[in-house]
């Protein structure tokens, strides 16, 4: 999918989240990467094959600090 210079990572790569942003919508807290994956504000992902990925921010300062 991604015709960039450097390619991005691939859908299946571990660091799919550094591909390019293609669209977005803020109301919605989503954005569309060149490599189809779709990821949110809580850091969830859907891959171009329907694969969802849970939230997997860490733990919030307030908690580190506790």
């Amino acid at each position: 999918m991604c015709q960039h210079k450097s390619p991005c990572p691939p859908a299946d790569a571990t660091d799919r989240e550094a591909a390019r942003i293609v669209a977005t919508c803020r109301e919605q807290g989503w954005s569309l990467l060149c490599n189809g994956v779709i990821v949110f504000e809580d850091t969830g992902e859907i891959l171009p094959d329907g694969t969802v990925i849970e939230p997997h921010r860490g733990p919030g300062k307030h908690a580190l600090a506790a």
